[in-house]
């Protein structure tokens, strides 16, 4: 197994909340952290139908066969059991003592905003960081823009390679096709979970609407213009993306905030949170493919976007990164807010440092009124370093 850097975070947090919820898409691997986490908790699957059954019919019995500490899986299915899980932890409020996890964000914290509010900590997991995956220490956020990593060894995968996997953990666990794996991921995703988070009748519309979406990745969001494209209304379009959005599928980089007496942007950018469910999507069939592809540096950000969320929500913190562009293009790809400070990071897909990588860096640097502020650059290439007082780092630390 490999060990998830959320981990830590879950146990220190379960010895501060009586009911801990880690929520996040399907087959992300939240059964295999929780029972990893907490191997002497009872559990139970709220996915199998007798236990579903007992749960509904009867709740109170249901938890009091529990003679400590339980974790409860695909809660999001029973959420009647809710309020009786207030009422217990109410009555002996003992740390860590109900472990909850679901895949279905959207109905899941409906039900603890209605019955667990503050008396819940709610964590996400994403799919396997980069990190992770290749057993090292992530990046920290922090850093960014100040430290030059330390040099690693040689590459251990192709950038190309990477994304057109994507991260999602049984893919790398069982060495599955990708294309295959996440063609039924998809599939399940569209005629289950999405009917069940909200009716939409027309599923055909919905998927025509979801490769629309990943058409559009790492540009603003035009909800009128992907409206009349999928041939649905404006009021759908913007539920369907709720959708997508509650469902750990896609994420929207919000602009940031400060103007710089310049006239700004004001829609969001839409980017997916998988890579290689993105190459599906996009009917992209090999790596080389993705190498030629016309999208492949909106893919590449939607990697770099996804790396910085799996590492702030990994220590339970709320990402606070943003995009930032004015009305004339100038542009800065993601903007991170630590402490009080925003740093500026670029990112380019191209193997080889450009000057003009640089130019949006400079004109911000212009706009804060200090040439020596916090910047970086993320490249496809295979080198971290300094130049001009930004720092540079190659794909793969992050």
């Amino acid at each position: 197994m490999i060990k998830r850097t959320i981990q830590t975070t879950l146990t220190k947090t379960a010895r501060g909340y009586p009911v801990v919820t880690l929520t996040g898409p399907r087959q992300s691997g939240k059964t295999t952290l929780v029972r990893a986490a907490f191997p002497s908790y009872d559990y139970a699957s709220l996915e199998d139908p007798d236990v579903r059954s007992f749960a509904l019919e009867d709740p109170r019995g249901f938890l009091s066969q529990f003679g400590g500490p339980v974790i409860l899986d695909e809660v999001q299915r029973t959420p009647e059991l809710f309020s009786y899980i207030q009422t217990i932890v109410d009555q002996d409020d003992i740390p860590g003592r109900f472990i909850l996890s679901g895949s279905q964000n959207f109905l899941l914290l409906r039900s603890i905003s209605q019955s667990l509010a503050g008396r819940s900590a709610i964590l996400h997991l994403l799919p396997f960081s980069l990190a992770e995956l290749v057993g090292r220490r992530p990046l920290q956020v922090l850093s960014i823009g100040r430290e030059v990593p330390r040099q690693g060894g040689p590459l251990r995968s192709d950038l190309m390679e990477t994304l057109f996997q994507g991260f999602y953990p049984r893919i790398h666990d069982k060495h599955l096709d990708p294309q295959k794996w996440l063609g039924s991921y998809y599939r399940t995703y569209v005629e289950r979970d999405v009917r069940e988070i909200v009716n939409v009748g027309d599923i055909e519309s919905f998927s025509r609407f979801v490769r629309l979406c990943a058409g559009r990745t790492g540009q603003l969001l035009n909800l009128t213009s992907l409206a009349n494209d999928a041939g649905i209304t404006h009021t759908t379009a913007r539920r369907w993306i709720s959708i997508l959005e509650a469902s750990f599928l896609v994420t929207l980089l919000r602009p940031y905030h400060r103007n710089f007496n310049k006239r700004l942007i004001k829609s969001p950018k839409l980017y997916f949170v998988d890579t290689g469910l993105l190459c599906y999507l996009l009917r992209i069939r090999t790596p080389e493919d993705l190498r030629l592809h016309a999208l492949r540096g909106a893919i590449f950000e939607s990697f770099v976007l996804s790396e910085l969320l799996k590492s702030s929500l990994n220590r339970g913190d709320e990402p606070d990164l943003s995009f930032w562009r004015d009305s004339t293009g100038h542009e800065i790809d993601i903007v991170i807010e630590e402490a009080g400070e925003a740093v500026a990071l670029e990112v380019k897909s191209g193997a080889t440092v450009a000057s003009d990588f640089f130019s949006g860096l400079r004109y911000w640097r212009g706009l804060v009124g200090d040439p020596l502020a916090p910047a970086a650059l993320v490249y496809g290439g295979d080198r971290s370093f300094r130049r001009e007082g930004i720092t540079v780092y190659r794909w793969s630390d992050l």
